[in-house]
């Protein structure tokens, strides 16, 4: 038996305490960039116990919009803590429920065809790789891939000559895909975005000093707290869970905040 096959077999069992009989689905709003690991995640926890989930991604601040505007989610997972933050500081997260659950890095990519060598570094002359297209990224004053993206250029010294450069997207799966269909040469996205899209390759990887750390918190949405949601938050936590994780790149945040 498999590790993940073991892994399996435990959640199971251990689910099969925490959930009711009769289960009703959970509503999940989760950040884009959490699409592909995520929709496995969801589907173990199914298996699991029976429980469906109704997955719902874009890009954090637009999520954290909607639960602030009374939007029915359950559990919320933010691709950063200050979109959590918000929701926290109006009390519309149910309390004790909040951990880290993710971790991840930031990069820089090419499309096919696209001859590029260039380290993200200061001095880096991004603004000739680019030649005639722009860069694209999320949203930089709003999602989080785009804030640490914008932060990591600005702190190496890039961002003044490529700011008027850049081709903004509502989250970050958007942005992959300008890079992935030949639309723009070159992108800022994580890393786990890069490894579910084979048109990309990475051309460097930002150095984690250069951005605040990149963390993925989770909580239950107080409107939302029903055991199915506490067994679902408590199975993204699980070693089934996080072993399905790091197989989609991420790391694990370990834990509370």
């Amino acid at each position: 038996m498999t590790r993940i096959a073991r892994l399996f077999a435990m959640a199971a069992l251990a689910l099969a305490w925490t959930c009711p009989a009769q289960a009703r689905p959970v509503t999940v709003f989760a950040a884009a960039s959490l699409k592909t690991a995520l929709d496995a995640v969801a589907a173990a926890f199914t298996d699991a116990t029976g429980t469906e989930t109704r997955l719902s991604y874009a890009g954090s601040s637009a999520l954290a919009r909607q639960i602030e505007q009374g939007a029915p989610a359950q559990v919320f997972v933010s691709a950063n803590p200050g979109w959590m933050d918000v929701l926290d500081g109006q009390g519309l997260l149910a309390p004790g429920t909040r951990t880290n659950l993710l971790t991840n890095r930031l990069v820089l990519i090419a499309g096919q065809g696209m001859d590029v060598t260039l380290d993200p570094v200061p001095g880096a002359d991004l603004a000739a790789a680019l030649g005639d297209g722009r860069l694209a990224m999320a949203l930089v004053d709003a999602v989080p891939a785009g804030i640490y993206g914008k932060a990591a250029l600005q702190s190496l010294g890039l961002w003044d000559a490529i700011a008027e450069r850049v081709a903004q997207t509502d989250n970050v799966r958007a942005a992959l895909r300008l890079v992935a269909a030949g639309e723009a040469p070159l992108g800022i996205v994580y890393a786990t975005d890069a490894a579910a899209e084979p048109r990309v390759r990475v051309v460097g990887v930002f150095a984690p000093g250069s951005h605040p750390p990149i963390l993925y918190p989770a909580a239950i949405v107080g409107d939302g707290d029903t055991p199915e949601a506490r067994a679902f938050l408590a199975f993204l936590a699980g070693p089934l869970a996080g072993a399905l994780f790091r197989e989609h790149g991420f790391g694990l945040g370990g834990g509370g905040d």
